[in-house]
């Protein structure tokens, strides 16, 4: 557990929760998962005496559900907010199924797993629970730690970087969080890219159908979860906007709102690009499938062609090979030749009679 107390442009980390919160500041208590069952005695005392209201149970358990949707939940007294954040790779690689899963599926649609991140919001108090080792409760610990070791001659404009409220300290990590799936885009977008030259060369039908069926559902689970996160951070916003805090200023009420309104819009540009991604997908899969039946069309018309010319060649051999005892030309010493070169010319007017009207050329050129 970290305890972190803001206050007038200054922080210090702090054993225990304060006996009181700060006038002009908040207190930020951040702790992994697997120790909130231990500490919820200290967290409810905390709750209970720099916000005002213990926690209640329900919370509790959501704050504790490691596969808890994206969610925002609200009580007269403080703010619930459940947000899904990306997992990183160390992470995906400690469930131990990196061995069973096949090439496609260790690729950048494979890593996309996510893992819950509650936010417990008071008016000067914000409880945190993050998954061990959380990337973005890290970022920012370390950074406030060597602001807090810096002389007290640090600059204001460093200072000035501190969050002046726990609402804005949540909004920070939350930003934080969607930039990952912001970065996670251009990987996705390389990779979709790579099978659709695949699906649309002339070895489509070498392509790896199920790792293409993974990473659709891959696409859809990410747009059902940026859905979540997107609604719980609205409903969020909402509720700011409607019921502002009346220790706020003006100007710190409208920074708030901005910030909010950059994590939503970040949220909704992450879904516009997983809808546009599925698209692509679908449109290569209908091209696949398109430039498979227009091949297709391509070989049957050569060997109807070829069998158009070979059509009035079979009928002369037929003629000619009939068991009858007097046929023309049968006797002559030069009729096999004479044949043999009506055949040739048949053919070759032929060949150029459908070479002329494209019978036999390449449409893609």
């Amino acid at each position: 557990m970290h305890i972190v107390e803001f206050g007038n442009g200054t922080l210090r980390f702090l054993e225990k929760p304060p006996a009181h919160a700060p006038h002009h500041g908040f207190v930020w208590i951040y702790l992994e998962r697997e120790s909130l069952e231990a500490d919820t005695p200290l967290l409810q005392h905390a709750a209970q005496t720099l916000g005002g209201s213990a926690v209640l149970d329900l919370h509790m358990k959501d704050l504790a559900n490691r596969a808890h949707p994206s969610h925002y939940d609200y009580t007269s007294i403080y703010d619930l907010v459940i947000f899904r954040r990306l997992a990183t790779e160390p992470e995906v690689r400690a469930e131990g199924v990196a061995e069973v899963q096949t090439a496609a599926a260790l690729s950048s649609f494979g890593r996309i797993r996510t893992r819950a991140v509650g936010f417990i919001v008071f008016d000067r108090l914000l409880i945190t629970v993050h998954p061990s080792d959380c990337f973005a409760a890290r970022t920012f610990i370390e950074r406030y730690l060597a602001d807090a070791l810096q002389t007290e001659g640090l600059s204001a404009a460093a200072r000035s970087r501190l969050p002046n409220s726990a609402a804005d300290l949540m909004l920070r990590m939350l930003n934080v969080m969607v930039d990952s799936y912001l970065e996670l885009r251009k990987d996705l977008g390389a990779e979709l890219e790579s099978w659709q030259r695949t699906l649309l060369g002339p070895g489509a039908r070498d392509a790896d159908w199920g790792a293409l069926m993974s990473a659709r559902n891959a696409l859809h689970t990410l747009e059902d979860l940026c859905e979540e996160q997107n609604d719980a951070m609205q409903e969020w916003f909402d509720t700011q906007r409607e019921q502002p805090a009346p220790w706020m200023s003006q100007a710190e009420r409208d920074g708030l709102l901005a910030r909010a309104r950059d994590v939503i819009e970040h949220i909704q540009r992450v879904v516009h690009h997983v809808r546009r991604m599925e698209q692509g997908a679908e449109t290569a899969v209908q091209i696949h499938f398109s430039a498979l039946g227009h091949r297709t069309n391509e070989i049957m018309r050569v060997l109807t062609a070829l069998t158009a010319v070979f059509l009035p060649l079979n009928f002369m051999t037929g003629f000619f090979g009939m068991n009858f005892e007097f046929l023309p030309l049968i006797h002559s010493a030069h009729a096999m030749w004479g044949t043999l070169a009506t055949m040739a010319a048949i053919a070759v007017v032929v060949l150029a009679v459908f070479w002329r009207k494209r019978y036999l050329a390449r449409t893609g050129r």
